[in-house]
Order: C-alpha cells, then structure tokens, then sequence
C-alpha cells in the first residue's frame, strides 16, 4: 500500500513538473506571439503593401513592441526544457547554454524601436523602421530560435 501511494506520488510530482514547464513554454511562446502581432501582423503587412498604411496603428504597435520587449529576459529566465506542443517556433537550448549573450540580443532590439519611434510618417519611412527592427530581431531569432514545423 505505501508503494503505491509513493508511486502515485511520483506520478504525480512528474505530472506537475511537467505541467509547469509547459507553463513556462507557453509563457515564452505567447510573449513572441505578442511581439510578432504588431511586428509582423502591422508593420510587416504594411510595409508589403498588404494593409493601408495607418499612422495610428503604426504607433500603437511600436508602443505594443516597447512595451513587450523588456519583458523577454524575464520570461526567458527559465528553461523549460521542452516546446510548446504544436508550436511552429521553439526555443533553442543555446538561450540557456550563454544567457549572456541572448541577454545582451534584447538591448539592441529596445534601442531600434525608440530610435525610430515618432520619426515613421510615411511608407518610406516605415519601411526604413521597420527594417532596422526586424534586422534587430533577426540577430537574436538567427541563434536561438528554433523551427518546429
């Protein structure tokens, strides 16, 4: 009987420590999923002529971005060891082999957004913004994101 209640035990202690790392990869994958919305689903389709260019809406997604990209340190501070289930992108372990250097990825990233923010006023503009962004982002996705499908 307290073999089987131990073993239950473990089960269960397995059980949730795998439920809170996917916990933590969720959390990682809707914080990116946050940042990409107004990246990508705004100033991406902006800049390739798939939406009407939108002063307002153009600001309020690099005001989305600033918001969103100090959180990333944080919520990646832990590794969780797995990927979301049916996630197209992933974290690679290099995040946590040199947290450094993904650390020090995040700065640059911060300091393009305000750099262009208030200076975007028409297409050619944002298209200059957008890819100093992007280029910003892509220094970091390069290394340590990971395609899943």
């Amino acid at each position: 009987m307290i073999r089987s209640v131990l073993v239950a035990a473990a089960i269960l202690l397995g059980v949730t420590a795998v439920s809170a790392q996917q916990d933590i990869a969720e959390q990682q994958d809707k914080l990116m999923k946050t940042l990409a919305r107004p990246m990508y689903g705004v100033l991406g389709r902006t800049v390739r002529g798939q939406s009407a260019y939108d002063q307002a809406a153009i600001d309020a997604a690099l005001v989305q971005l600033e918001e969103n990209v100090g959180k990333i340190a944080n919520v990646f501070a832990v590794n969780p060891k797995e990927d979301v289930f049916g996630a197209d992108y992933g974290s690679s372990q290099k995040i946590w082999q040199n947290k450094a250097d993904f650390d020090s990825k995040i700065p640059p990233v911060a300091k393009a957004i305000a750099d262009v923010k208030g200076k975007i006023k028409d297409a050619d503009s944002l298209k200059a913004a957008y890819t100093t962004i992007n280029d910003r982002c892509n220094d970091c996705h390069e290394t340590y994101r990971v395609k899943l499908k």
